[in-house]
């Protein structure tokens, strides 16, 4: 991983601020200031120190490592510095400096953000894979399996050119890497800063094409693992490569605002601090400055920035208890927004992030908005998944049977290595990717059980049935979301309760329509993989989509095929008899009225008529199709308009799950409305649904609404709608 010359584009520490861009220790301690890696590489060059102490070159790992791990064994940590600096002996970066300086760059970020000591060991040996005479055995031997298995991760991931599209394949196995030992892309992460971090010297388009892959895959990657202290200084590596006029425009602003006489957001801390001490609620109250892409990101959405924007608070408390304790007392004492709160802590988001968001108005209007966790939430709020040390290592009364065990991975990782494998080829597995990390906004949906199901913004009932049941979701019917059914289609939002309604026959098979409403890669792959392993099944529900809409269309189509016929023909034996429609009033006294079949008008419907055989009117609804076929045909157009009478016809089409009784409990809802059941068609089931048509004889009009609500309580009907008129060409 060669890359790298010092530089210059690192955005320096903002004036005022409490802490640099990035502050990956928590704020209890005192920032280090910048490792001078010119001085720690002649101290490498000094070969390896006696075996009986720590080699000087890694002291500040030591110290960084000792501050999280007070009792972690330095041994392994020695060994591989005298292995990386010996193998490494030699090779220069670009800069001047001994290659040595890098790793020991890279596993400092991590030791500052809390990895373990197994981490931090691999991190210093990531480069002697592929760039020394060491061998994977040669680790394997010296520092065992679990280190030999992250350096042999990350050196796979090197072999990753991310800008290519000819890659995705490896791209593919980096991810599988990555997915097995969330470690692996910690290394990478950080190994990719510390190369953002001294790109200066590199050709401008090198820069360029880094920086863009550095935002489009490893940044939103950063931000799913959680490790917020890399992303956000991730983020203003790029900003300044990408976009130097806006980020020189943005440290102004900063610059600015740090020789303002007054700090508003300094005041409102000290009132915190002040409600906090009087409420006996132990608080530290910090200034957490935003990172230059954030405060771009504020000037753009809020046009002048006020001195309250360029920070917030953050609270950080012992216990869980104490954070709602705290918002209770700030919402008490303050002014607050109640439109800020978030709750993150009884419903954390999908990288493990956990915090109460809140904000408080000054007098002057100005907002400032309050973070409030515990330390060790704020521990994973930085560090993500780093903060979670070996999240493999077995509980001491678990059985060491050999298997990697990780409870705590994130959800979309899990799910990611589940549909990773059934993905069909490498570009759809690239292209689901990249659809998947474009996702900036996580919704959460909860179970009747309690539990919860994370899904991307936009997705359906669909998704979150794979999400829940994964292939068994093929046995899927129906759903109730907040307690209504609902059709598989239903797109869900933020905070609803979804009950998936699933099938007893155990050959269940997901229907072809339902790629057109998933938006989860787990969702589209586990449909498309049953198509696949089942490609008679699958044509056979092509045919039957096919051959149902001809159906529907032929059968929309007879009514006004028949009134279309020739007057002196026999009357066609479909179309049934209809009586004198007393509500409708024609230009042609006397003339017998027919309401027409295939679009069954009702009042208020805009209306028009046609004569037909035997001198009879039949009334259409204006938009229904059979109308312009008439016209063409050269039928006598009638003037109609709806009379004082009351009474009405109308067709109407429910939707439901196959049950028992349903006929039934149906034709009683619709009697109990005074509706009578002129003709009745019921389809046959398919997909475990079945589709119901009534023509019905209302005395009023206006009890339409009612009958339809009626209809849809019948418990299995998720939609009842009016006969809608064919289309032209339908």
């Amino acid at each position: 991983m060669s890359a790298e010359a010092t530089n210059s584009v690192t955005p320096g520490p903002m004036p005022g601020a409490v802490s640099g861009p990035v502050t990956p220790t928590a704020p209890r301690r005192k920032a280090r200031p910048r490792i001078d890696l010119r001085r720690l590489g002649r101290a490498a060059l000094l070969g390896p120190a006696a075996r009986d102490r720590l080699p000087d070159a890694i002291s500040h790992v030591v110290d960084a490592h000792r501050a999280h791990h007070p009792d972690a064994d330095l041994d392994p940590l020695r060994r591989a510095y005298v292995l990386a600096e010996s193998s490494h002996r030699g090779q220069m970066r670009k800069s001047g400096e001994p290659y040595i300086t890098h790793p020991l760059a890279v596993t400092l970020i991590l030791a500052e953000l809390g990895a373990e000591t197994t981490t931090l060991t691999a991190s210093l040996l990531h480069d002697t894979v592929e760039d020394t005479d060491v061998t994977l055995d040669q680790v394997g031997e010296q520092f065992g399996e679990e280190v030999r298995y992250l350096v042999d991760g990350v050196t796979k991931l090197e072999k990753v050119d991310y800008g290519a599209a000819a890659e995705p394949e490896t791209f593919r196995k980096m991810l599988v890497a990555t997915g097995n030992d969330v470690r692996v892309m910690s290394i990478k992460l950080a190994d990719r800063l510390h190369n953002m971090r001294t790109l200066g010297v590199m050709r401008p388009e090198k820069q360029e094409r880094i920086a863009r892959v550095t935002r489009d895959v490893l940044i939103p990657l950063a931000e799913r693992l959680g490790v917020q202290a890399l992303k956000t200084e991730l983020e203003d590596l790029v900003f300044a490569i990408l976009r130097p006029e806006e980020y020189e425009h943005t440290r102004e602003l900063i610059v600015r605002n740090a020789a303002r006489a007054d700090d508003p957001l300094a005041e409102v801390a000290d009132e915190v601090r002040t409600v906090l001490r009087e409420a006996d609620i132990p608080a530290e109250v910090l200034i957490r400055p935003r990172h230059f892409v954030s405060v771009h990101r504020v000037s753009r959405k809020r046009g002048r920035l006020r001195g309250s924007d360029f920070g917030r608070l953050l609270v950080l408390v012992n216990e869980d208890a104490d954070c709602y304790g705290v918002l209770g007392e700030l919402h008490t004492c303050m002014t607050p927004v109640v439109s800020e709160f978030k709750d993150f802590i009884a419903v954390p988001k999908f990288n493990l992030y956990q915090s109460l968001h809140t904000a408080v108005a000054r007098e002057d209007g100005q907002v400032v908005e309050v973070l409030i966790r515990t330390h060790q939430m704020h521990k994973v709020a930085e560090a993500g998944v780093v903060a979670l040390g070996n999240p493999y290592a077995p509980a001491p009364d678990d059985p060491a049977d050999g298997e990697r065990v990780d409870p705590t991975r994130p959800g979309w990782l899990s799910r990611l290595l589940d549909w990773q494998e059934a993905a069909p080829d490498p570009d759809h597995f690239w292209s689901t990717l990249r659809e998947d990390l474009a996702q900036d906004r996580e919704i959460t949906v909860f179970r009747p059980d309690g539990g919860t199901i994370g899904l991307p913004e936009g997705a359906t009932c669909v998704d979150a049935a794979y999400a829940q049941y994964g292939e068994d979701a093929h046995a899927c019917i129906g759903a109730r979301v907040n307690g209504r059914l609902a059709t598989l289609s239903t797109v869900l939002k933020d905070g609803d309760t979804v009950q998936l309604l699933m099938g007893q026959d155990p050959a269940s098979e997901p229907s072809r329509e339902w790629l057109e409403h998933a938006h989860t890669p787990a969702a589209r792959i586990a449909i498309q993989r049953w198509l696949a392993a089942h490609p008679a099944q699958a044509e056979a529900q092509r045919t039957d989509v096919q051959e149902d809409r001809r159906t529907e269309d032929t059968a929309a189509r007879r009514p006004a095929a028949a009134e279309a016929a020739d007057p002196d023909g026999p009357a066609p034996e479909q179309a049934p008899a209809r009586p004198a429609d007393g509500n409708v009033l024609t230009d042609r006294p006397g003339a017998t009225v027919r309401l027409a079949g295939c679009c069954t008008p009702v009042r208020p419907d805009e209306i028009t008529g046609f004569a037909v055989r035997g001198g009879a009117v039949t009334v259409h609804r204006a938009e229904c199709a059979a109308v312009a076929r008439m016209k063409d045909g050269g039928r006598t157009e009638v003037g109609v308009r709806w009379g004082d009478a009351t009474e009405c016809r109308v067709t109407l089409v429910a939707e439901s799950f196959v049950r028992p009784h349903l006929l039934a409990d149906l034709t009683e809802a619709m009697a109990l409305e005074g509706a009578e059941i002129v003709s009745a068609t019921v389809e046959p089931p398919t997909q475990q649904q079945v589709r119901h048509t009534y023509t019905v004889q209302l005395p009023d009009a206006a009890h339409l609404p009612a009958l339809m609500r009626a209809m849809r309580n019948v418990a299995g009907v998720y939609d009842v709608t009016r006969a809608q008129p064919q289309t032209q060409g339908g």
